[in-house]
């Protein structure tokens, strides 16, 4: 199927204009994302309709805490991604073009299947995840539309690294993305994720002025991105550009992909980073990946009081009346059933 948002370029090749690395692809050749192909001069996508995979998850699974919070979200992906962070969750997922000499694997899947699928478990929202979107832009373009037909919301889980124009042609049908800002500096983005951090920045203001509910999630691996000045930078980026409404998951790494040889995060540099958050004036900081800790549950930013009791990916209890404080009746930011 022929890709949006390219452009001929020189000698039979095409600048492909879905995300910033903005590729220019020669004849049979693809992109940093393995899933677009030049063919004689025509972009394709080869990921249409290949699922690799289909879940209901929990909506804080994604994680988003503040929107519709206990409610599923249909979440789908297809291979390929446009980064290739040594740490990657879901490598086998998002990689397997990269390790498996361009291999694309997938079961077929409609637009209409997802958005009936999504309806029959109950979901609220569909969650394009697992892997970067961006990859399968085309698929989640035409779910995204007939989702919000049939009632449905839409929720990126995304690094950010998708064009002006991308964002500009799927906003009409994007409730809320959670943007993995990785680090906040450059040099982690190039040698760990074979990307750059300003065109992120740019993308997670954009979308605030969309109107776009973000919430932003940083995994946090010891000795790489944990500095306590680069995370004050972090959290005063978010409270100036994006609000201190934003809220910020602070998540545990497990060794895993290319980076077995690092240890686990420690649970009290998770509570340091979080109060780092706090510390700046952001309202909503959350530490993940460690069932059972505080940092995983709402509480009030005026009177203090525990609004969302979680366990895990589980909604126990909910003090939330009219997306305000059931205590002091402060507006909690966000949305809710």
């Amino acid at each position: 199927m022929e890709a949006c948002l390219y452009e001929p370029y020189k000698d039979s090749r095409v600048r492909c204009c879905l995300c910033s690395h903005r590729c220019i692809i020669s004849d049979s050749c693809r992109g940093v994302c393995g899933v677009r192909e030049n063919q004689r001069g025509v972009l394709n996508t080869l990921v249409y309709g290949k699922l690799i995979a289909s879940h209901v998850d929990p909506i804080e699974k994604k994680p988003f805490y503040h929107f519709f919070p206990g409610s599923l979200s249909y979440s789908i992906a297809t291979v390929g991604c446009n980064f290739s962070c040594r740490f990657c969750q879901n490598s086998e997922i998002s990689r397997m073009p990269a390790d498996h000499n361009g291999k694309i694997a997938g079961t077929a899947a409609s637009p209409e299947s997802v958005v009936e699928h999504a309806l029959q478990t109950g979901c609220k929202s569909i969650a394009y995840t697992y892997t970067e979107p961006t990859v399968y832009f085309e698929f989640a373009l035409d779910t995204a539309r007939l989702a919000h037909e049939k009632g449905l919301y839409n929720v990126f889980v995304t690094n950010g690294y998708m064009t002006r124009e991308a964002l500009e042609m799927i906003q009409p049908y994007l409730d809320a993305a959670n943007v993995d800002l990785k680090a906040f500096n450059n040099e982690f983005y190039r040698d760990v994720c074979g990307a750059s951090l300003e065109p992120v920045r740019r993308t997670l203001i954009l979308m605030k002025s969309m109107g776009i509910h973000v919430e932003i999630t940083t995994l946090l691996i010891p000795g790489m991105n944990d500095d306590t000045a680069e995370l004050s930078d972090m959290a005063a980026f978010i409270f100036s550009e994006l609000g201190p409404d934003t809220p910020w998951h602070i998540s545990r790494f497990h060794p895993t992909y290319r980076m077995t040889d690092c240890p686990p995060t420690p649970l009290a540099s998770l509570l340091s980073a979080r109060e780092t958050g706090l510390k700046a004036g952001l309202r909503y900081v959350y530490t993940g990946n460690v069932p059972g800790e505080q940092g995983e549950n709402t509480f009030c930013w005026r009177c203090g009081k525990l609004l969302i009791d979680r366990w895990g990916f589980t909604v126990r209890c909910s003090r939330i009346e009219n997306s305000r404080c059931a205590y002091c009746g402060a507006s909690i930011d966000g949305h809710f059933n």
